[in-house]
Formats: C-alpha cells, sequence, structure tokens
C-alpha cells in the first residue's frame, strides 16, 4: 500500500462559510460518539501515513481514550452538523513527568470530502480557549510529513515549527518524518 496525502482533510479555507452557523454544534464528545469517531479515524489508520497507528481501533478502545482524556480533565471536542458527526479534536498530556502539566498535545480528524470546510480550524479554536481556561500553557502538534494540508491548518491558527525528525516512522515499507509545532496560548 501506498502512502498519500489527503491534501483536502484538515484544511480550512474561504469556503468555511459553506457551513450555516444554525446547523452547527461544536459539543464535548462522550462514550456514545465512539462508533462514529472509529468511522472517521480508521480511514486514517488504514489508508495513510497521517496516524502511525497500523491496526483500525476498536469502539471499546476509543471508549477507552474518550475516558482517559476526561479524566485528564481535559477536552474531546466533536463537530456536529445536522446532528452527524463530521470531526473531532482532543487533548491529551504532552507527557507525564509533573513539570510538563501546563503542556498538551491536541490532534484533529475531519471526516473524508469535509475537508476545506473550516471544520478543524473551527474545532482547533474552540478546542483552544477551554485549553487556556484550563491554564494549558504550551500547544504541541506532531504531523508526519509531508502533509501541507496540515501544516497550512496548524499554522492558521498561529503554531509554528519546531522540529523535524527523520524517518522516525516506518509504514507501508516506507520512511516516514514527522515535524512538530507549537504555541503558547
Amino acid at each position: 500500500m501506498v502512502c498519500y496525502l489527503l491534501a483536502d482533510l484538515l484544511t480550512s479555507g474561504p469556503d468555511s462559510s459553506y457551513l450555516p452557523q444554525e446547523k452547527n454544534l461544536i459539543r464535548n464528545a462522550d462514550l456514545a460518539d465512539a462508533a462514529t469517531l472509529c468511522a472517521i479515524y480508521n480511514p486514517y489508520v488504514l489508508e495513510t501515513c497521517i496516524s502511525f497507528e497500523e491496526h483500525a481501533v476498536t469502539v471499546q478502545a476509543m471508549e477507552d481514550r474518550i475516558k482517559k482524556v476526561h479524566d485528564e480533565h481535559l477536552p474531546w471536542l466533536v463537530f456536529e452538523q445536522d446532528g452527524i458527526i463530521l470531526g473531532y479534536a482532543y487533548a491529551t498530556p504532552w507527557r507525564v513527568r509533573h513539570a510538563y502539566r501546563f503542556s498538551v498535545e491536541m490532534s484533529v480528524y475531519v471526516l473524508r470530502g469535509q475537508g476545506k470546510l473550516g471544520i478543524g480550524q473551527r474545532l482547533y479554536q474552540r478546542l483552544l480557549v477551554m485549553l487556556a481556561a484550563a491554564d494549558i500553557h504550551t500547544v504541541i502538534a506532531g504531523i508526519a510529513l509531508p502533509n501541507p494540508a496540515s501544516i497550512a491548518l496548524h499554522e492558521k491558527i498561529g503554531m509554528q515549527q519546531v522540529a523535524h525528525f527523520r524517518e522516525v516512522g516506518y509504514k507501508f515499507g516506507q520512511w516516514i518524518d514527522v515535524g512538530y509545532w507549537e504555541m503558547q496560548i
């Protein structure tokens, strides 16, 4: 299988006004969302190098991830349009050592075909407000490279690249670089 970019998945652009405001909702994820989140995430796992996971995530595993994020008192958000979840974003602790407690890593995933509508950006904007209110100081995001769509999204919200690790992942028979972006909030 060949790694490929999903150039339309994580960007937002001028078309973001296409989403009618009154039909959209960003809310906290709950366990009942797990199956839908798997349906959004697993194509990234099984068909791309965007995620370094190599096996589909089960509903139970997704439920466990949601619980863990909530147990850490961090946000996990979903974006709904007309009651259908089109994307999600969440934050996890950056590292386990106590001195890192004010730093998190955040991620966003958007349903295929729903890129360039501003969903990722809107999820991240809400997530950043919630993280600032929780006294988080630094937000970090890792991006499998190349991935211009994800880079554009992260830089659009104000993140800057701070690292580039060469050939640190191996998936689909090829070595993959990873870049890290950060911002202080």
